[in-house]
């Protein structure tokens, strides 16, 4: 078995998941202000759980950040290759909830947590971009957050995050940089086509990075 499989099954947060998530935002946040100035932005009350977060990707600090500003449990899907460089890491990311994404395989069992987590009314966590980029853009979104919320039948909560590039970037140095996240109206697609709320995920994100024009092509 390797070193994630144990982690792809459906199962509620341990205690210490729990604990870590009640405090964890508080602490992200007074951290986030004291060290890069961050601000967050709710445009509208968020949906009660369940729901689909899905926010751009620059730095390993957004789902940091985005935990932060959404203030509950994410169940994030993380790319398999952050596992099994470290047991304690490793062991930190199952008590958090973080559910492995196969690059090499069809992701059935990934989808199938994914989905229960929803209709166990928690929250899922998504990077359309499916991988750090420099720049926005640099990577079409792919479809399975908005796939997701439809097979499911929840709100698409769309997140900006700003400055994380130039923070905690692809050269995985800490730089002095101001971070901003904004969470927004969650978004659906009356047709039900994941490939039309993609598109007004990204729509709508792009609109948010416009201002700063040194985060995106």
């Amino acid at each position: 078995m390797s070193s994630f499989e144990h982690l792809l099954r459906d199962r509620p947060l341990p205690p210490f998941g729990r604990f870590l998530w009640s405090v964890g935002p508080v602490a992200a946040r007074a951290v986030g202000r004291l060290t890069f100035s961050m601000q967050v932005e709710v445009q509208a009350e968020l949906p009660p759980p369940p729901f689909v977060v899905a926010a751009n990707h620059y730095s390993h600090l957004d789902p940091v950040v985005v935990g932060a500003a959404v203030r509950n449990p994410i169940h994030y899907l993380a790319v398999d290759e952050l596992f099994g460089n470290s047991a304690i890491f490793d062991r930190l990311l199952g008590s958090v909830g973080v559910i492995p994404l196969s690059r090499s395989r069809v992701p059935i069992r990934t989808v199938r947590v994914a989905l229960a987590r929803l209709e166990a009314g928690e929250i899922v966590g998504v990077f359309p971009e499916g991988t750090r980029v420099a720049r926005w853009g640099d990577i079409l979104p792919k479809r399975g957050a908005a796939w997701l919320a439809i097979r499911a039948k929840v709100p698409l909560v769309p997140v900006a995050v700003v400055g994380t590039d130039r923070a905690l970037g692809l050269d995985n140095r800490l730089h002095s940089a101001e971070i901003r996240v904004v969470v927004g109206r969650s978004l659906s697609s009356p047709s039900e086509d994941a490939s039309v709320l993609t598109a007004n995920w990204e729509r709508w994100v792009r609109g948010q990075l416009a201002p700063f024009p040194q985060s995106h092509r």
